[in-house]
């Protein structure tokens, strides 16, 4: 589903990316880690085009997307949370939620001109239709007319995340969807990944919680100042001798 060929990219003499190459593959939950600094987040800035790359391509279903703008890649069916995510405070779970459909959002003059005033459109009730049903699809759906500033950062997290895939995207990068959460939460998050791929959408995951990614990842790619230094499925890299460096370090 989404290939990277020879990724780097380089902030002025820093070079976060060097020649990463690796591909995701279509309905599975693809897991990426590293310790701090490694270059996970700057790999999922330079896929959505946040960032534009130094050098290298990037193929969503094998279309070249290294180059174009951020809507764009969106529209295409890449959708991504963020580490420090953030939902708008003055309005519900559910308004918040709604905030993630944009395929609706072209004018209809008809519609705007015609529709008596305090009269709600007929998008927006399509809208709030679709937002409804995957909250409650999630298990959810009480939490709809929650205050967003009223939730815990857990909650935030979770409701972030169903922002992202109200869309119904291809492909749903996450960053770090697990940061800031106490073990049970953590597990929750990860069945949560999991339904997500149930749903028919492909997930990868950047995460420095290892247990959690080898928990819900069927396939795992390493990074390290940058680098590539392994993928495989989980058991292999829990064993692999460079992951456990990495991590740990070396004796002297």
């Amino acid at each position: 589903m989404l290939r990277m060929e020879g990724v780097c990219k380089s902030f002025g003499g820093l070079q976060a990316l060097k020649e990463v190459s690796f591909s995701i593959q279509e309905g599975q939950i693809s897991g990426i880690i590293g310790p701090n600094g490694s270059g996970k987040t700057t790999l999922f800035n330079c896929i959505t085009g946040i960032l534009p790359l130094t050098s290298g391509s990037i193929y969503f279903q094998e279309t070249k997307i290294s180059g174009l703008r951020a809507d764009t890649i969106a529209n295409m069916g890449i959708r991504r949370t963020f580490q420090a995510g953030k939902l708008v405070p003055s309005l519900t779970v559910l308004e918040n939620v709604m905030c993630g459909i944009s395929r609706f959002t072209a004018a209809d003059g008809a519609d705007t001109f015609l529709r008596p005033p305090f009269v709600r459109s007929r998008k927006e009730g399509a809208i709030q239709n679709e937002a409804m049903e995957i909250l409650a699809s999630l298990g959810m759906g009480d939490a709809a007319d929650r205050w967003a500033s009223d939730l815990a950062w857990a909650e935030r997290q979770f409701i972030q995340i169903v922002r992202a895939i109200v869309s119904k995207p291809r492909l749903l990068l996450l960053d770090e969807p697990a940061s800031g959460m106490a073990a049970r939460e953590t597990v929750m998050v990860g069945e949560l990944i999991k339904k997500i791929r149930d749903m028919g959408i492909t997930v990868a995951v950047v995460s420095h919680d290892i247990k959690m990614l080898m928990e819900v990842a069927e396939w795992v790619t390493v990074l390290n100042f940058g680098e590539k230094i392994a993928e495989g499925v989980p058991e292999r890299i829990q064993k692999d001798p460079l992951v456990l460096e990495a991590y740990l370090g070396t004796e002297e």
